[in-house]
């Protein structure tokens, strides 16, 4: 039998402005039950995920006026999870607001869940995929036999985590309020009187003490050359410590500075060297939360003069490889990403999009690709502070293989959104002899090939 708890109305409304995806979702509680099936299983053969069964497309909520108009979608629940392992839910009141909304939380199976008419479904940002092909459903069945080390019991005092700072404070915006302890046992984050790993590592405030190499390596090397060395070690490496979320942002903000220390040559001079952002962020996010902890080795961060690298102990899990992994998707660590994305100002809001999001940023400010590459002790991404070819040597490399190119063709090679800053490029070419306008080309046909060349 669920139970009926109250939440504050300021966690609610904090709640209804988020936005559904990889691991939220609100449901109508006219919903067809078979329908929500499809998210239920979602959630359970991917990362886990809540869903909160009352509130309309708008926000509003409308919840059940009792418990037992629920019973259709009680029964789905307890048809796909027999046993309550992988599924708790609870009915939650709020002054002010109308019923009571069931909020479902679904736990990542060992197992391949399946929908009341035997579908297979995967969670993929705010949709529910359909897995038909028998090659999905093996890479599927991989997935869910690759071990996580996240929930290995640690034989550490609860107090580390049940009266950290950190849960604390994180505890203020669970919904419905509940007391650390009752929570965190709820989450599996404490087994048999005993912390896990990701609990140690989301909540306690120093997990380091306890899990040795849990932390981040920052270096920063003064030179251009394939290593670093000890002789252009610019200050001694620095060690950063502390919970998952303190440590991401620590981490970001220390490498933000020392790489604006680099100088380089601009046309006013000495200049800083500027990386975007968000690339930083977004790399040094993924390699806390995806790495190995069962590891023996921290996340290494390198600041070279014409590079970032970050490192990240163990291989890329399951069917992730250096060559999809911008397409697929794969949590070793489910709890901990699940977890860390409901602290306030989470590291990892956009989910399933931290690697995408480097490469567009550094693509913005025409930077060379990141480049990943795994090794059998981990997987290392850079971050090349080089601009790419200029937009004349790009055309004219195409041409060389290419009868001709146009204004469209020409922006997609250079990374480009503006026609009017390819037109400028193409008439500088044109008035240097270096190319010419197609003859009787014009309007949307208009292309241009080298000087001299016939189509």
């Amino acid at each position: 039998m669920f139970s009926t708890e109250k939440a504050m109305p300021s966690s609610v409304q904090r709640l209804l402005s988020e936005d559904e995806g990889q691991r939220l979702d609100f449901k109508s509680k006219r919903i067809d039950a078979a329908k929500l099936s499809r998210t239920l299983v979602a959630f359970a053969n991917s990362d886990g995920g809540e869903v909160y069964i009352g509130v309309e497309d708008d926000k509003t909520w409308d919840g059940f006026h009792k418990v037992e108009e629920a019973n259709q979608i009680l029964d789905i629940i307890s048809t796909i999870f027999p046993l309550g392992d992988f599924a708790k839910g609870v009915f939650i009141s709020c002054e002010g607001k109308s019923g009571l909304v069931l909020k479902v939380e679904v736990s990542r199976t060992q197992d391949i869940k399946r929908t009341t008419k035997d579908e297979v479904y995967v969670r993929f940002g705010a949709q529910n995929l359909h897995k038909r092909d028998e090659a999905s459903l093996r890479q599927l069945q991989f997935s869910k036999g690759v071990f996580s080390y996240e929930d290995q019991r640690i034989n550490a005092s609860l107090l580390e985590i049940e009266n950290s700072r950190a849960v604390l404070q994180f505890s203020l915006n669970i919904v419905p309020l509940v007391e650390p302890f009752d929570w965190l046992r709820k989450q599996k984050l404490i087994v048999d009187e005993q912390a896990t790993v990701a609990g140690l590592i989301l909540f306690a405030d120093e997990p380091q003490v306890t899990i040795p190499k849990s932390g981040v390596k920052l270096y920063r090397y003064r030179t251009r050359g394939v290593e670093g060395t000890r002789d252009s070690l610019v200050f001694d490496p620095i060690t950063i410590e502390g919970n998952a979320d303190n440590l991401i942002a620590k981490a970001v903000e220390l490498t933000i500075e020392k790489t604006q220390d680099i100088p380089k040559l601009g046309a006013s001079g000495l200049e800083k060297v500027l990386y975007p952002k968000e690339a930083i962020h977004e790399i040094i996010t993924n390699a806390v939360i995806h790495r190995d902890y069962n590891v023996n080795d921290e996340v290494h961060i390198r600041i070279f003069d014409n590079r970032i690298e970050v490192f990240s102990p163990g291989k890329l899990p399951g069917y992730v490889t250096t060559d999809n992994i911008l397409q697929e998707r794969f949590a070793r660590n489910p709890k901990i990403v699940r977890l860390l994305n409901k602290f306030p100002n989470a590291p990892n809001k956009d989910i399933g999009e931290g690697l995408n999001t480097t490469f567009q940023k550094m693509r913005a400010l025409k930077l060379r690709d990141p480049q990943v590459s795994e090794t059998n002790s981990g997987v290392t991404v850079v971050l090349y502070h080089e601009l790419l070819a200029s937009p004349e040597e790009l055309i004219l490399e195409y041409l060389k293989v290419n009868s001709e190119i146009n204004n469209s063709r020409a922006r997609e090679l250079c990374r480009e959104g503006s026609e009017n800053v390819i037109k400028r490029v193409f008439e500088r070419m044109m008035k240097a002899r270096l190319i010419e306008r197609i003859p009787e080309r014009k309007g949307r046909a208009t292309a241009y090939r080298l000087v001299g060349s016939q189509i």
